[in-house]
C-alpha cells in the first residue's frame, strides 16, 4: 500500500516517527490563514483644513542667498548643554551648487480614488497593491483607523477567501469572497495615470517606458563588457594599477587573434561607467558659516570656518527607487490593514511599513486637500549615523545620511539591495578642546545639523502638497505625494533630532528622573511643543519639559519629529539594555556581593562557560569569554544567545528571570510579523522585565532606580510597531551595514588624501552599475550570467526558493573513504548495532500501519538488508525563518555537521530536532537527538536518506521556571550504552543547540567540541535563543 502526503500537489512519502506514523505535510507545507487586506479609505476632506508649514518659515531672501532664521533649529547633544541664549545662533548658506528652484506642478486633479478590488481569476491584473504570495488577500473598505468589531459567528464567503469581511460605505459587515466586484462609484487609490497626470481607464496597460532595443547595452558594447566592468569595479574592487596590468595581459593574449579586450585601461573603464545615464544623480555642495554677532577680542576659529555638506537631490533618488522594476513584487502602493483569524475573531497582522497605522493616518490627513485625491503616498525614511573609517589620526570620521521609502517591503530594505541609498554627507564641526563645552559652539552644532537637513530635503517639499507624476516599479505612472517618515537614529542622535535635553525621552514628556513612572507623561506633539516654546522661558523649557529648540521638521508639512523617531533594536535593546546595562549590572552585583577578588573568580568561570558553548551554524566564538576591547553589534547579539545558561548558579534566580524576560522581549520585538497576540506577549515580557529588574535595586546595584532613556524606550515599542510595522525594517543595523558599502569600502579604495571627493565618485559609479544591471535584467538580457548575490557565512545564510516550513538535503557528495557494505562500515564508525538499527528502521518504513514499534519486534521479523550504504558528513536544512538572516522570500539555510574532523580540526556532531508528534505544539512535538552519522541507501527501489542518532529526553514536562528553557539529558540503557536509532531525514526539522547546565559548580576549561561529551555534564538546556526560528518554534 502506497502512502503519500495529503498536501495538495505533494507526492512525498510519509515517515515513521519515534512514536508512530506521522505525515510530513505539517512539517513541509505552510498553511497560513488568509489575511484580510483592509485598504485605506480616507476621511472626507474638510473645507477648513490647513496643513502645517506649507513653506519653510525660516527661509528669507538676503542678497541672493538663503538665510536661515535664527529662531530655527537646535537640539540635544550627547553631553549636557546649557541653554542660555539658545535663539541667538545664526547660520548663513554662503554657497550652494546645483540649487534648483521649486517647479510648478501642472497635473490634472480629478477626484481621488478611494479603494481597490481583487482581480477576477484569470484576469490580467495591474493591481496597485501587493501582498504576500503565501496568503490570500482580501479587501476591506472602511473609514476606521482600527478594525471593526466582528460578530462572533460569520458565514463563510464563497470561493477561497473564507472568513473574510468587507465593510460597506454604511459601515455594515457582510461576507466577502476572494473575488470582489467593486462598485464603479468607488474611486481607486493610487490609480495609474499617463505622463501628464491624466488617469487611465480601468485595467489599462502601463504607459510604455522609452526603452532601447533588446540588444542595446549602452554605454557598453556587449554583455561581456558590462560584466567585466561590474566585476572589476564593484565585485573585485580592483585598483587602477591592477586594472591596467590586467588589461595589458588581456590585450597581449588577444593580439594573436587580432582582437582586443573590453577596455584598454582603467581610464576607459571609468569613462564608460561615468557615461551611464541610469542612476545618475549628481553630487551637489553647500557651504555654511556662523552668522551671528562675533565676540569681542579673539574670535574662535570655528566661527570663521566654512562647513561643507555634500548631497544628491533626494527627489531624484526617490524617483530612481520608485522606477526600479526589481521592487515590483515587494512594493505597497497604498496603506493597508491586514487581519487574520484568531479563534472566532480577527486580529491585526503587522509586517511591512505600509501595514502600520501611521501611513494610514497620513493618507487621511493628505486627503483633506482635494487636489491630492488619487495620489500615492510615498513616506521618506531617513537615517544618519557617524562612522569612523580608521583608528589612525586625521580626517577619518564621516556623517552619512541615508534615504529609503516606506513603500518597499522590510525584507528589501534589510537585504542590502538598492532600496536604501546614500543621499549625502553632513558636516562635523570641530573645535579646540577649550571650546568643546562652549555653549555657543554646542548650539551652533545643533543648528548646523538641522539647517543642513532642511536644505538637503527642500526639493521634496513641493511634492508634499502638490502631486507629481512618477513611474512606479510595476511600470505604471502615478501621482505621488511625499511625506517625511521615520528617522533611524541611535539615542544621542534622537536627542539631537528631537531637540530635547540629553537624558529625556524624545517621544514623551516623562520626567528624566523617573522615566518609567511619571503619571503625567504625555506624548510629545507639535502643538504642545510650540505652546511650550511660546509661553515658557528657555530655562523652564529645559528643566520642565527637556525642550531646547525647534527641529528641521517644522519646515515641512505634516511632520512631527517626535513621532517619527523609529524604534532602534540595535542600540536601544541589544547594545543598550543588554550589553551596557544588564551585563554590566550582573558584574556590579558580583563585585558588590562577593568583593572584587571573588567576583573576578566567578566572572572567569562565566567566561569559561561562554567559551565552552558547543559549535552551531552562525554562532560567533568566544574563546576568552566576554573579554573584548571593542564590542560590535554582532558581538552583543552572539553573547545574548549563550549568556543566560552561563550565569545560572552564580546569580539569584530573579536576576535570571529578569534576563529571561528581557530576552523574550527582544526576540518577540525582532519578529518579522506581529499580531495582536505577539504584542500581548511583548507587553507581558516587558511587565516581567520591569518586575524582576527590581532585584538590581534591592541588591544595591541600582539604588537610584532605572531612569534610563534607552531602557525606557522599550515601553514605546508596542505603539511604534502598531504605527510603523515590524521594527526590523527600521533598525539602525540597516544603516550601519550600509556604512560598509557607502563609506568604509570607498574610503579604502581612495588615496586617503581628500578622500571624500573620491568616495562620492565611487558611490556614484556603484549606483550606475547597479541601475544598469537592473535595467538589463528587466529586459531579459542577463539570463545565464553571474548575477550579484549576498554571500552568507559558510554555515548559514539566505536561501532562494518557495516558502516551506523545512526541508533537509544531504550533501551533494558522499564520503568515498568509507566501506559500502554495512558490516565493514559498522566497524569503521564503531557502531556494532548499525545493521540491526537499519533493519528496524526499514520495518517502521515498510509497516506504517503496524501498531507494534520496531523496538518491540524481534530482529528476525525485520527486513533483511544487504545493500550499499553511502556516508555523508553534512546535511543542509532549509526552512522559512523571515526573522533570521534570509533571502527576500524568507528562506534560511543552515548546515548540520556529523564529521570526524571539521576543517581538519576536532570532530563535530551536531544536535537536531526530530518531529515525533506533529499534533503537539512546540517542544512537546519534538525530540532532541545528536547526529552520529548521515547516510543514504536504496531498498526495493526507494531511496532512504537517514541519520543515525543518539536520543535525548526531556527531564520535565515543562521548561525550567527561571530560564524558560527546556532541559534534556542523553538517554542510556541500563548497561550504560547509548540509546541509538535511525530516523528518516524527513523527520528532522532543523539543528538544535544545547548549552550545559553547570549549576553553581566551577568548571575547568572545556573545548567546545568536547562539551556534549563531557562526563561531568549530565543536563543540558535546549537553547531557544540561538536564533529567532528556534525561539518561535519552542514557544
Amino acid at each position: 500500500m502506497e502512502f503519500l502526503c495529503q498536501a495538495p500537489g505533494c507526492n512525498r512519502r510519509p515517515f515513521k516517527s519515534r512514536n508512530g506514523l506521522t505525515r510530513h505535510e505539517r512539517t513541509f507545507h505552510i498553511h497560513d490563514p488568509p489575511a484580510i487586506l483592509h485598504l485605506r479609505l480616507p476621511r472626507p476632506p474638510s473645507p477648513n483644513s490647513n496643513t502645517r508649514a506649507q513653506a519653510s518659515p525660516c527661509l528669507n531672501e538676503d542678497r541672493g542667498h538663503e538665510r536661515f532664521d535664527p529662531a530655527h533649529g537646535s537640539g540635544g547633544q550627547e553631553d549636557e548643554e546649557q541653554a542660555e541664549g539658545d535663539g541667538q545662533v545664526q547660520i548663513d548658506l554662503i554657497q550652494g551648487s546645483g540649487d534648483q528652484e521649486d517647479e510648478d506642478d501642472h497635473f490634472m486633479r480629478p477626484d481621488r480614488v478611494l479603494g481597490d478590488q481583487e482581480d477576477e481569476p484569470g484576469a490580467d491584473a495591474t493591481r496597485p497593491n501587493s501582498t504576500d504570495n503565501t496568503e490570500e488577500a482580501h479587501t476591506v473598505n472602511g473609514k476606521e483607523d482600527t478594525p471593526p468589531e466582528y460578530p462572533d459567528a460569520i458565514e463563510n464567503g464563497k470561493g477561497e477567501g473564507n472568513n473574510s469581511l468587507k465593510q460597506t460605505h454604511l459601515g455594515q459587515l457582510m461576507p466577502l469572497s476572494k473575488t470582489i466586484a467593486t462598485s464603479s462609484s468607488i474611486l481607486h487609490l493610487a490609480k495609474p495615470c499617463d505622463e501628464q497626470g491624466n488617469y487611465l481607464p480601468e485595467n489599462a496597460p502601463p504607459v510604455p517606458r522609452p526603452e532601447p532595443g533588446p540588444d542595446d547595452w549602452s554605454p557598453y558594447n556587449n554583455c561581456i563588457e558590462f560584466e567585466a566592468a561590474d566585476f572589476l569595479y564593484r565585485r573585485n574592487q580592483m585598483s587602477a594599477k591592477d586594472i591596467d596590468f590586467l588589461c595589458m595581459l588581456w590585450a597581449a593574449t588577444l593580439a594573436r587573434h587580432h582582437d582586443k579586450p573590453p577596455f584598454e585601461n582603467h581610464e576607459e573603464l571609468y569613462n564608460v561607467i561615468d557615461s551611464t545615464l541610469l542612476g545618475d544623480v549628481q553630487w551637489q555642495n553647500a557651504k555654511f558659516k556662523y552668522n551671528d554677532e562675533l565676540p569681542e577680542g579673539e574670535t574662535p576659529p570655528w566661527m570663521l570656518a566654512e562647513y561643507d555638506i555634500w548631497f544628491r537631490d533626494p527627489r531624484l533618488l526617490v524617483h530612481n527607487i520608485l522606477d526600479n522594476p526589481d521592487f515590483r513584487e515587494e512594493f505597497d502602493y497604498i496603506p493597508q490593514h491586514h487581519y487574520i483569524p484568531r479563534g472566532e475573531h480577527y486580529q491585526r497582522r503587522l509586517k511591512d511599513f505600509m501595514s502600520g497605522n501611521w501611513a494610514w493616518q497620513q493618507a487621511d490627513e493628505i486627503t483633506k486637500d482635494k487636489n491630492t485625491h488619487g495620489s500615492m503616498f510615498v513616506p521618506i525614511i531617513l537615517g544618519s549615523d557617524k562612522t569612523t573609517v580608521s583608528v589612525a589620526t586625521g580626517q577619518n570620521e564621516y556623517y552619512p545620511l541615508y534615504l529609503s521609502i516606506g513603500n518597499v517591503h522590510n525584507s528589501v530594505r534589510r537585504a542590502h539591495r538598492n532600496a536604501v541609498v546614500l543621499v549625502g554627507f553632513l558636516s562635523i564641526p570641530k573645535a579646540d578642546k577649550c571650546f568643546t563645552n562652549d555653549n555657543a559652539f554646542r548650539k551652533f552644532r545643533r543648528r548646523l545639523f538641522h539647517v543642513s537637513l532642511s536644505h538637503i530635503l527642500h526639493t521634496l517639499r513641493p511634492g508634499m502638497t502638490t502631486p507629481e507624476v512618477v513611474r512606479c516599479p510595476d511600470g505604471q505612472c502615478r501621482r505621488v505625494i511625499y511625506g517625511l517618515g521615520p528617522y533611524i537614529a541611535d539615542y544621542p542622535e534622537q536627542a539631537l533630532l528631537g531637540c530635547i535635553v540629553q537624558g529625556w525621552c524624545a517621544r514623551c514628556t516623562a520626567n528624566k528622573n523617573y522615566l518609567d513612572d511619571d503619571p503625567e507623561m504625555l506624548t510629545r506633539k507639535c502643538n504642545h511643543t510650540d505652546l511650550v516654546v511660546q509661553e515658557l522661558e528657555i530655562g523652564e523649557m529645559w528643566d520642565t519639559y527637556g525642550i531646547v529648540g525647534d527641529p528641521f521638521t517644522n519646515d515641512f508639512p505634516r511632520a512631527n519629529i517626535n513621532e517619527l523617531l523609529s524604534p532602534d533594536i540595535l542600540h536601544q535593546v541589544i547594545k543598550g539594555t543588554f550589553k551596557d546595562h544588564l551585563v554590566v549590572w550582573v558584574e556590579d552585583y558580583l563585585v558588590h556581593k562577593h568583593g572584587k577578588t571573588r567576583a573576578d573568580e566567578i566572572l572567569a568561570d562565566i567566561d569559561r562557560r561562554i567559551a565552552s558553548a558547543p559549535p552551531f551554524a552562525g554562532l560567533r566564538r568566544f574563546p576568552e569569554g566576554r573579554g573584548f576591547k571593542q564590542w560590535t553589534g554582532d558581538d552583543s547579539k552572539a553573547l545574548m544567545k549563550v549568556y543566560i545558561p552561563a550565569i545560572v548558579g552564580h546569580v539569584p534566580d530573579d536576576m535570571v528571570r529578569c534576563l529571561t524576560a528581557f530576552m523574550d522581549f527582544c526576540y518577540i520585538a525582532r519578529q518579522n510579523i506581529h499580531t495582536d497576540e505577539s504584542l500581548e506577549r511583548l507587553d507581558d515580557a516587558l511587565d516581567r522585565f520591569h518586575r524582576y529588574r527590581e532585584i538590581f535595586r534591592t541588591e544595591g546595584v541600582r539604588p537610584n532606580g532605572f531612569s534610563l532613556p534607552r531602557q525606557h524606550a522599550l515601553s514605546h515599542y508596542r505603539a511604534l510597531i502598531e504605527a510603523f510595522g515590524a521594527p526590523n525594517g527600521l533598525c539602525s543595523s540597516i544603516t550601519e551595514s550600509k556604512h560598509i558599502k557607502a563609506v568604509k569600502e570607498p574610503w579604502r579604495r581612495s588615496s586617503r588624501h581628500n578622500a571624500l571627493g573620491q568616495m562620492l565618485l565611487t558611490n556614484q559609479r556603484l549606483d550606475k552599475l547597479a541601475a544598469s544591471r537592473v535595467d538589463f535584467e528587466s529586459r531579459g538580457m542577463l539570463e545565464g550570467t553571474d548575477k550579484p548575490h549576498f554571500t552568507p557565512p559558510e554555515d548559514e545564510g539566505d536561501a532562494p526558493g518557495p516558502r516551506v516550513y523545512n526541508h533537509i538535503d544531504l550533501a551533494a557528495t558522499s564520503q568515498r573513504k568509507y566501506s559500502k557494505d554495512v558490516p565493514s562500515l559498522a566497524a569503521e564508525v564503531e557502531q556494532p548495532r548499525l545493521l540491526e538499527l537499519i533493519r528496524r528502521f526499514l520495518y517502521d518504513q515498510l509497516q506504517p500501519d503496524s501498531e507494534i514499534s520496531s523496538d518491540d519486534v524481534s530482529i528476525e521479523d525485520s527486513p533483511c538488508f544487504n545493500e550499499r550504504v553511502y556516508v555523508y558528513y553534512s546535511a543542509a536544512a532549509t526552512f522559512f525563518a523571515p526573522s533570521d538572516p534570509c533571502g527576500v522570500g524568507g528562506m534560511h539555510r543552515e548546515h548540520i555537521r556529523a564529521t570526524p574532523s571539521w576543517y581538519r580540526g576536532p570532530p563535530r556532531y551536531d544536535c537536531v530536532f526530530v518531529n515525533t508528534d506533529p499534533d503537539a505544539e512546540g517542544m512537546l512535538g519534538l525530540d532532541v537527538a545528536r547526529i552520529h552519522l548521515f547516510m543514504s541507501f536504496r531498498y526495493h527501489g526507494i531511496q532512504y536518506p537517514c541519520a543515525l542518532v543518539h536520543w535525548y529526553e526531556r527531564t520535565a514536562p515543562e521548561p525550567d521556571e527561571a530560564t524558560g528553557l527546556w532541559q534534556v539529558e542523553a538517554q542510556y540503557a541500563s548497561d550504560g550504552s547509548p540509546i541509538l536509532g535511525i530516523v528518516h531525514l524527513d523527520t528532522i526539522t532543523r539543528a538544535a543547540h544545547l548549552m550545559p547546565e553547570y549549576g553553581s559548580d566551577f568548571i575547568c576549561a572545556i573545548a567546545p567540541h568536547e562539551t556534549l561529551d563531557a562526563p561531568s555534564i549530565r543536563t543540558y538546556f535546549v537553547n531557544k535563543y540561538i536564533d529567532h526560528h528556534a525561539f518561535e518554534t519552542l514557544q
